[in-house]
């Protein structure tokens, strides 16, 4: 397995049509069409519609998309994605931090197939995901405050994970194996695996599957060997025509030295155990021709155990979090346009050896309308009326429109707000390093953006400009060095930015080359922070977004059964140095099996993605995967 992230021969800003229609000849089942992206459904919760017709910024990696990329993590594909930023700490995508246009990791939401992810603790525990990446069918990333489309904690954006759904009796079995080629102090090659399995048994109107996924190695350097496992199971029943069933369980264990991961250099012993079990069970009801009704369930626990110094266990923290979910959605479909209304009740509670024993509960009430999709003017209207426990009610509203310029070019503006609720790490945290905050109040987002985008065809483009204002912004701060960091709620928080991304892709009916493909991407901001008197004191969080962020990529596919790839990724940080980071991939696939080598960090470049942890340099990856 690979130890790093952020580093995968992504083409996400246009991997539309990479295969090539050559490809598609030989393999029409993963082949995709250049047009194909805009007929992709966005799975919102309760008007879902074509990409074609949003009219927001919103980026879809396909399940053929992902097959194609020299990727092992849900983590490695979201970090080419523009404006994310993915910042991971330890090996094999043990734990990764996400902000979505220089936000904070604990303002961005995830969510997998709907469900919410939230994690009350900390937003460090959000991609403990029970699934892989095998699992996945396509990933749905949403920018900008999004509060009437998924409720609370949205306060950036969203980024919904969708898994493979049953389809037909098989299986499929994977490994790999990595290495830098240096030694640790036991004179010990650095190195890493991966297996997994998946079955699925499709029984008349019932389809099952379940995975079974490992990941183990000793790290890159001193303490940070770790272990994954994880397991999830799916199940789709039909018990009539108008039901549809669905549920699923899944499990995770991830452990791993912390060397450097919160508080540096200390914590050189440091190791961490999280453990996430999550279940939930929906049916989607058609109760008439134009009503469709989705009630769901959903369970989630966490346990999290952090130990300072793993010799003799001191510094423990032990945090057990039990989420409960309950949503009913609804779809109305008129003469007019889509109408979404409903409700969700969420319970959350904790009992940590620090944080203490707590609990809060959320209430939210929703409906929007949504204007036909055929029509060359579309719009979108709605609002999310919210009331937490701990913070009581508030409303928030949002609306976007969208002109076809042409069939396939289309300009779009939207506006958003959200919230985010403070984490049990935010109000009552107590360490030599940080100080939590009891008093506390919730983020809340405004959000405007305007965009150019043209999918199909051979050449595609986008563009987009936006401006976010946080209000109550919360930020770790301190006056000095010596002292430790407090959240604290400050006035304001601006953002401007803009990203532009552009791709290249065709075919070729003969010769050596089947197709080829080129993109880039470029992403600015420009963070600022005003309200209180903050100008000496020293922020955690406000002067580590990213300034520029690009990325280009080159694909070609060969002689029928050859691929070979290469991407280069280039971040600067407003206070880190910049850096770039080169990798590529070769491949050789047939209809049941594909073997592939990696070279990841070809320049053998040394940079920090979080706290105080050097990332891997280079590194040799060997992976194969067979279907029966």
């Amino acid at each position: 397995m690979r130890f790093y992230t952020n580093n995968r021969t992504l083409l996400v800003f246009l991997l539309t049509g990479l295969c090539g229609r050559a490809a598609a000849q030989q393999r029409p089942d993963t082949a995709m069409a250049t047009h194909s992206l805009e007929e992709v459904i966005v799975q919102e919760n309760r008007l879902a519609a074509p990409l074609k017709a949003a009219n927001r910024n919103i980026t879809i990696i396909s399940r053929k998309q992902i097959d194609a990329l020299a990727v092992t993590s849900i983590n490695e594909v979201l970090a080419f994605v523009p404006g994310l930023d993915v910042r991971q700490r330890g090996p094999g995508g043990v734990q990764a931090d996400i902000g979505i246009d220089g936000g904070t990791f604990d303002q961005t939401l995830v969510l997998l197939n709907g469900i919410k992810i939230t994690d009350p603790q900390t937003g460090h525990n959000i991609m403990n995901l029970p699934v892989s990446l095998e699992d996945v069918d396509h990933i749905e990333v949403l920018r900008g405050a999004a509060a009437r489309v998924y409720g609370i904690n949205a306060l950036n954006g969203a980024i919904n994970i969708i898994t493979r759904q049953p389809k037909e009796t098989g299986a499929v079995v994977r490994a790999n194996v990595g290495s830098s080629f240096k030694k640790d102090e036991k004179n010990k090659l650095y190195s890493g695996y991966g297996v997994g399995a998946t079955g699925t048994l499709m029984t008349g109107n019932t389809g099952q599957s379940l995975s079974l996924n490992a990941n183990s190695g000793n790290g890159y350097r001193y303490n940070t060997a770790y272990d994954n496992y994880r397991a999830f199971y799916q199940g789709v029943f039909q018990p009539a025509a108008n039901h549809d069933v669905r549920a699923l369980a899944g499990f995770v264990k991830n452990s791993y030295g912390a060397n450097g991961f919160y508080a540096a250099p200390g914590d050189k012993e440091s190791e961490e155990s999280v453990k996430t079990f999550l279940a939930a069970v929906s049916d989607k009801i058609q109760i008439n021709k134009s009503w469709e009704m989705t009630p769901r369930v959903s369970y989630r626990y966490t346990e999290d155990n952090y130990l300072y110094v793993k010799q003799n266990k001191a510094g423990a923290n032990l945090h057990d979090n039990n989420i409960v979910d309950a949503e009913l959605n609804n779809r109305f479909e008129t003469a007019i346009g889509s109408f979404g209304a409903g409700a969700e009740a969420r319970y959350e509670a904790i009992n940590s050896n620090n944080l203490g024993k707590h609990e809060r509960t959320n209430i939210g009430i929703y409906g929007e309308y949504k204007s036909k999709a055929d029509k060359r003017f579309s719009f979108s209207v709605g609002g999310y009326l919210n009331y937490n426990s701990a913070y009581g009610w508030q409303f928030f509203p949002g609306a976007d429109a969208g002109f076809n310029i042409t069939s396939d070019l289309k300009l779009y503006a939207n506006i958003g707000t959200a919230q985010r609720l403070p984490t049990y790490t935010d109000l009552y945290y107590k360490s030599p390093a940080i100080l939590g905050n009891a008093n506390l109040g919730v983020e809340k987002a405004t959000y405007m953006e305007a965009g150019l985008r043209k999918y199909s065809g051979k050449f595609s483009y986008s563009g987009s400009v936006f401006y976010r204002q946080i209000s109550d912004f919360i930020d770790y701060v301190k006056d000095s060095l010596p002292q430790p960091w407090q959240p604290q709620n400050f006035q304001r928080a601006d953002t401007k930015g803009f990203s532009l991304q552009t791709g290249y892709a065709t075919t070729f009916a003969s010769g050596v080359f089947n197709s080829f493909a080129a993109n880039a991407g470029y992403n600015y901001l420009s963070p600022s922070f005003k309200g209180d008197d903050n100008s000496k004191k020293i922020s955690r969080y406000v002067i580590e977004s990213l300034r520029h962020q690009l990325t280009a990529g080159v694909r070609a596919s060969l002689l029928q059964h050859w691929m070979v790839s290469a991407t280069a990724r280039y971040n600067m940080r407003i206070n880190y140095k910049d850096y770039t980071v080169v990798d590529a991939r070769i491949a050789y696939q047939q209809r049941r099996f594909q073997v592939y080598a990696d070279a990841n960090n070809l320049l053998d470049v040394t940079y920090v993605e979080a706290g105080a942890v050097p990332m891997p340099g280079r590194w040799v990856t060997l992976g194969s995967t067979v279907k029966f």
